[in-house]
């Protein structure tokens, strides 16, 4: 009996071991994948970077910096891009007119003006023609001359394809008008993104400008700029930003002073300002919502229209927001936005201060709380019920929400919730599906050993309505079966106990087979004696035939497990059956402490006092005429009508004939004819007595060892005038 849990305790060992392992193995996974770092993951963590600037968009607030657009409006009243230079340079001498401290071209300038004088010249072919185009200036060196009385940084572009590029630092180049010092670790340019070549302004420009920067954004893979490099790497040079070159030609200083580790770069200082950046010299752009404020015609400036309030001292970036210009690139925001927005935002955060950082410890501090997230979480879930690891999910979700939103409010730092949170809930759902199975399989044990104490269809039925886990009952027509062994307490008197308790689990074995294959109930075992119940727990229309069908199968299996005792020399007697219907009170009755499951009434003393009366009648199954009416195809002879112990109405009982002996018994018609004379109310003009005492002893002669025929011979001998028969005995 106790070598069951025993052995459960090993498996259980084992299987919470693989468990833990597991749950290790989800944490060190995990983290694996963090270091991988795939595209789906950082679409992921730059979602809901994006999410956080559209709930905490930083609050415009002017800063020096002003976009003049060359709008669809610019476009309409001025001609179609590309302007001739000469309007770039109208366009400059009005920025310097307006008090602007730099002007910054984010556009490329690679090519000589197709509407120069000689252009023209060598295009029209007219002597006259040509001759007055001579006569007028190149329109490039009108530009080349605005540029050299204004501080202005052009606009480069950095490539991979090499095939239009020049090097930077070439030996027709003059050196670059700043200068890149690091202070920190070696090679900082390892960690820049890098190109091999650089598509420069005409030479005469770049001559006249005070900085040249790479127009070069970091695009995501999704296609949102979400980032602004301060420097790239061009070969094995570091080259500034167009961002950066604005800063430094506004502070009025030549060097880049570059912090840097192991780990990456840290932070670039530009003059009096100290611009923390990634480990590739990136800042995160710090996105407002969308400010019309920071757009200026260029339409309005060429027709002096904007006042100085509005350019004076200012950082001025020449753009565009014309569709055809194919110069629009998506925003965090949702939106999309002219690129020379991007750099515009990257000046004012730079000069407010006010910065998006995802500085390197971030990450390690991420990777510790993943795996501590999945080690905890998997590990509580396995310890833990449902509803608690529901609720602890909820509350890591929303500690992680929170922190990252605090975060990002108060110190304007990128943390990453969503995969430390997505670990949490897959080693919360993985810890608690194994915690579940864990469960179930206990569950199921328990359920298995406690069946062998409790009737399998109750427990089933309580696992299922543990509602009516209380003390109670309700009326309900049931079925039952009482079944004695004959002669066990002699046997235990006369031989081994010990062998006549193992062939009794033997016989007892079979017999609840046989209960629980019909659906039945056991309400008890008492000793060798079995009480079964129909329709309880759970309802069954059909519970007379089922206790019939029970109680004929039971009456084989003990008749044919009496005989191979017998035949082994053990003595064994025989089963006594009986079977009875009514309606009776089931349910729970005792106390708060112990519950004992049971029906109460009288049908069940009635299905008892069938089984008991089978040693008076000689037979081995009893059962009343109410069962055999809920019944289709058992064949059955009267007994009688009995008047059992205590009762006063009688109660018509059948012998089915699946339980009589063939060999023994008479003829079934001949013992019904008999029966009939038993009944004088049928035939009044007969004399029932004798004739069916006559009738009887007939079949006497001929089938002596039938229990019912010698059972009323006995009975008309001595008097008896019908089928009526009162029990004096239990």
């Amino acid at each position: 009996m106790f070598s069951k849990p025993q052995l459960h305790k090993l498996p259980g060992v084992l299987s919470n071991l693989v468990a833990v392992s597991l749950v290790i193995a989800l944490a060190v996974g995990a983290l694996m994948l963090w270091l991988l770092n795939p595209i789906p993951l950082q679409n992921l963590r730059l979602a809901q970077f994006d999410q956080l600037q559209r709930w905490y968009p930083r609050a415009y607030s002017p800063a020096g910096v002003r976009v003049v657009d060359i709008d669809e409006a610019s476009l309409r009243e001025f001609g179609q891009w590309p302007w001739p230079r000469t309007r770039l340079a109208e366009l400059v001498n009005r920025l310097k007119d307006a008090g602007a401290a730099v002007v910054v071209f984010d556009v490329l300038l690679v090519e000589p003006d197709r509407t120069s004088p000689a252009p023209m010249a060598r295009l029209w072919k007219h002597p006259e023609v040509s001759a007055l185009l001579e006569t007028l200036p190149d329109h490039d060196q009108v530009l080349q001359q605005s540029l050299a009385e204004q501080s202005v940084v052009l606009g480069a572009s950095l490539s991979g394809s090499g095939h239009s590029a020049e090097p930077v630092n070439g030996s027709s180049q003059a050196p670059p008008p700043y200068r890149i010092i690091n202070r920190g670790g070696s090679h900082p340019e390892q960690w820049l993104n890098a190109f091999d070549a650089i598509v420069l302004p005409l030479p005469n420009l770049m001559a006249s400008a005070k900085g040249v920067g790479a127009l070069n954004f970091a695009s995501d893979a999704d296609g949102v700029v979400r980032r602004v490099p301060m420097l790239s790497r061009l070969g094995n040079d570091m080259v500034p930003s167009l961002s950066a070159e604005a800063l430094r030609v506004a502070k009025g200083t030549r060097n880049y002073l570059l912090r840097s580790s192991e780990a990456g770069v840290q932070e670039v200082r530009i003059g009096d300002l100290t611009v923390p950046t990634d480990a590739k010299a990136e800042i995160w752009l710090y996105y407002t919502r969308p400010q019309p404020d920071r757009y200026v015609s260029a339409a309005r400036v060429l027709d002096k229209q904007v006042g100085k309030e509005k350019l004076d001292g200012h950082i001025v970036l020449i753009g565009s927001s014309a569709a055809g210009l194919m110069d629009l690139r998506f925003s965090p925001m949702g939106d999309v936005m002219p690129g020379v927005e991007a750099h515009a935002l990257a000046l004012e955060q730079i000069l407010l201060g006010e910065h998006l950082q995802r500085p390197a410890w971030l990450a390690g501090l991420e990777a510790l709380v993943i795996v501590l997230f999945a080690l905890a979480a998997g590990l509580f879930a396995l310890a833990s019920s449902a509803r608690s690891v529901v609720i602890a999910m909820l509350i890591v979700l929303a500690v992680m929400v929170a922190g990252a939103c605090y975060a990002f409010v108060a110190h304007h730092l990128l943390l990453d919730a969503i995969y430390p949170t997505l670990v949490a809930a897959i080693s919360f759902a993985l810890g608690g599906s194994i915690h579940h199975w864990l469960t179930e399989r206990e569950q199921r044990w328990v359920r298995e050993a406690f069946s062998r104490y409790v009737s399998p269809n109750r427990v089933a039925h309580l696992v299922a309505h543990h509602e009516q886990l209380q003390l109670g009952g309700q009326r309900q027509a049931c079925s039952f079966v009482f079944t004695d062994l004959a002669g066990f307490t002699s046997m235990m008197e006369a031989g081994d106990p010990a062998q006549a308790v193992t062939q009794l689990n033997e016989y007892l074995d079979g017999m609840l087979a046989i209960i629980f294959k019909h659906d039945g109930t056991l309400d008890r075992i008492v000793g060798d004696a079995v009480a079964v119940l129909f329709s309880a727990p759970v309802p069954q229309p059909d519970h007379r035939q089922r206790a019939m069908n029970c109680a004929l199968e039971m009456d084989r299996f003990a008749t044919a497990y009496a005989m191979q005792l017998r035949a082994s020399g053990t003595a064994w007697g025989h089963t006594r059956i009986g079977v009875h219907t009514g309606e009776v009170i089931v349910g729970n009755f005792g106390g708060k402490t112990l519950f004992d499951y049971r029906a109460l009434g009288d049908p069940i003393n009635t299905a008892s006092r069938l089984e008991s009366v089978n040693k008076h009648l000689g037979t081995r199954v009893c059962v009343s005429r109410a069962i055999l009416d809920g019944c289709v195809g058992v064949p059955a002879r009267l007994v009688g009508f009995l008047v059992l112990q205590g009762k006063v109405q009688p109660l018509e009982v059948y012998e089915p004939l699946a339980a009589a002996n063939d060999a023994l018994s008479a003829p079934v018609a001949d013992y019904a004819a008999g029966m009939r004379l038993l009944r004088p109310l049928d035939n009044q003009d007969l004399n029932h007595p004798s004739l069916a005492l006559a009738h009887f002893e007939v079949l006497f002669e001929k089938y002596p060892h039938d229990p019912l025929v010698s059972l009323h011979l006995q009975r008309l001998r001595f008097g008896a005038t019908d089928d009526l028969i009162v029990m004096r005995e239990k």
